[in-house]
């Protein structure tokens, strides 16, 4: 496994082509994620019933606001290790890494711990109905034994996709992927373990995945290899990962935290809504992959191109990165307004589901390119170093704007649909924000540059 193999230079490349090939094993990667998830809720749905199904669906915005917090650091250990090696820094990846794995060990513990201990009261206090509590409560706890391993996979392959190597990340999932299917329809067809079989399903894969990205990096010849020995934090390079993974970590639970309100407020529409919301959401997530998958490309491009002084490329990146996102946006759009009630009832057949489903698949299918164009513009801004502005303005223009939308808008035109409204409307008004606030940065940036180079000409 040489690094001559998987890395990839960004500062000097042709970018289109590079970005296509960067951002397609992350964009597989991230639909296998869900083809995988959709297993386990399809299995549920199908072979344990629609009470099943809603209790696994109860628990998904929960789950990430625990998670988001965390994984934000990973994204913000890949920003700083991919940064370094843009400036041929070797001694400073080095310290990054190691300070990001025993993050990674520490935060998956702590939350794991959190997580178990909790769940059946945030579950109460989100609303959720009594019929399914304490199936979602037990699914929730297996759940959050297995974020030790979350953590280290997904800091691991943040760290790997820094070096421009998306694709072993990809093959360690799709691995990983295929036992976990296997293991649900083991566990909930053959030995009937419900709830409970996929949430363990889900959690032995998690630690398998865990344990091949390990091995890569403790086995690895080149500056991201790990040494057990050496871990420890470093003060300077931890700094620099909490300084940008924090913002993005509270910006994502922040994003959840808006949801979870959403979620309760769907809770108060039973059973069949939460079923239809969950199945929805595991099929429009697929946008949201995708899109996504551009935006953490554009982060890595724009570290290394940042460290490396390539201001200009840097430009290029968000051009290029916005095209594609919006142009999958569209694709996907089309694709799911043509084909959404016969995907959904690949999770349900029952008439009343597939049509609380189609309220939030048709009105996301024709929206989300909005938030395309948000995701990648945050995503740059992450990869800049300016973290904190995207936290700020998503903290106002989208949960913000959404509890707003809850407590006001919602309660006077009481309908599922106008709940789900309010994620377009929150996108719209928060991209045109972020947007002047990245050319206002990114200019201070040039004009910063410029400065420098007068000075050391002078």
């Amino acid at each position: 496994m040489s690094k001559k193999r998987y890395s990839m230079d960004m500062t000097t490349v042709v970018l289109f082509p590079k970005i296509i090939s960067f951002a397609f094993p992350l964009m597989i990667t991230g639909l296998l994620q869900i083809v995988y998830n959709a297993a386990d809720v399809m299995v549920v749905g199908r072979f344990a019933g629609s009470t099943s199904l809603a209790a696994v669906g109860a628990t998904s915005t929960l789950v990430n606001l625990f998670l988001n917090l965390f994984l934000g650091l990973s994204m913000g250990s890949g920003v700083v290790v991919a940064k370094h090696i843009g400036a041929g820094d070797g001694a400073s990846v080095h310290r990054a890494v190691h300070s990001a794995m025993l993050l990674s060990v520490l935060s998956g513990v702590a939350i794991g711990i959190l997580g178990v201990l909790i769940s059946p009261y945030a579950l109460s206090m989100m609303g959720t109905p009594e019929d399914i509590h304490s199936l979602s409560t037990l699914y929730l706890r297996i759940f959050f034994l297995g974020t030790p391993a979350n953590m280290v996979f997904n800091y691991g392959a943040s760290i790997l996709r820094s070096t421009g190597d998306s694709k072993r990340p990809l093959y360690i999932l799709t691995a990983t992927g295929i036992l976990n299917v296997v293991l649900n329809l083991i566990f909930v067809i053959k030995l009937h373990m419900d709830v409970a079989g996929v949430a363990l399903a889900t959690i032995i894969s998690q630690y398998v995945s865990a344990t091949c990205v390990l091995y890569i990096l403790l086995n690895i010849n080149s500056y991201i290899h790990v040494s057990i020995k050496k871990l420890r934090f470093y003060k300077d390079e931890l700094k620099d990962i909490l300084r940008i993974g924090i913002p993005a970590g509270l910006q994502g639970s922040l994003f959840s935290l808006s949801n979870v309100i959403i979620q309760s407020s769907i809770n108060s529409f039973g059973a069949a809504a939460i079923a239809g919301n969950t199945a929805s959401g595991n099929v429009d997530s697929i946008i949201f992959t995708c899109c996504n998958s551009v935006s953490q490309t554009a982060t890595t491009f724009t570290s290394q191109n940042l460290g490396a002084g390539q201001h200009k490329r840097i430009r290029k990146v968000y051009f290029n990165c916005v095209g594609i996102s919006m142009a999958i946006a569209a694709f996907f759009g089309v694709a799911l307004l043509a084909f959404g009630p016969q995907i959904l009832t690949v999770f349900s057949t029952d008439s009343e589901v597939i049509d609380m489903g189609l309220i939030r698949l048709r009105l996301f299918a024709v929206t989300y390119i909005i938030n395309s164009v948000l995701d990648v513009t945050t995503g740059q801004m992450r990869g800049l170093g300016k973290s904190v502005i995207p936290m700020i303005v998503s903290l106002v223009g989208i949960c913000g704007l959404r509890v707003i939308w809850v407590f006001t808008v919602f309660p006077h035109f009481r309908s599922i649909f106008t709940l789900y409204l309010s994620y377009p409307v929150s996108w719209l008004v928060t991209g045109i924000v972020i947007t002047v606030m990245y050319a206002i940065t990114f200019r201070k940036i040039i004009k910063r540059s410029k400065s420098n180079e007068n000075t050391c000409a002078g």
